[in-house]
């Protein structure tokens, strides 16, 4: 299991700059949902260990967005240290993957979509999504072949 800012250190990462593809704090906050909730689904088991609350623009790792904050509604810049490789491959794909579907689309919109979906809906204000009730909203998401 990784720390939930070496996640958001890889998604950023994974953005391409030279064509204005943009992180935003809000952005990365669901695009971190995504990821936790496909490896829930998937693996049985969580990508990191911090908890996912769900605030009143939808799903957010609060240790995350508090790093991030003084960026306010700014693309965030890509850390120069971080070393991909500590992510296993296996997570990277699935890292990948969370982001090829969703990284297309911006925080607001990302938001909008979070607060359509059970888990976000069904978990009071600035408390803890569940790790139960991500797994099985994004077991029902994933398509079987």
């Amino acid at each position: 299991m990784y720390q939930a800012l070496d996640i958001a250190k890889y998604l950023i990462h994974c953005a391409n700059l030279e064509e204005d593809d943009l992180i935003t704090n809000l952005k990365l906050q669901k695009l971190l949902y995504y990821a936790q909730g496909f490896h829930l689904a998937l693996f049985d088991s969580p990508l990191f260990s911090s908890a996912i609350y769900a605030w009143q623009y939808g799903p957010v790792v609060p240790e995350v967005y508090h790093e991030y904050k003084q960026y306010s509604c700014n693309s965030l810049p890509d850390s120069l240290n971080f070393n991909p490789e500590i992510i296993e491959s296996e997570d990277r794909e699935l890292i990948d993957e969370v982001y090829s579907v969703y990284g297309k689309y911006t925080g607001t919109v990302l938001a909008n979509l979070t607060h359509q979906e059970t888990p976000w809906k069904n978990t009071e204000i600035n408390s803890i999504i569940s790790h139960q009730l991500m797994k099985e909203y994004f077991q029902s998401q994933i398509i079987k072949d």
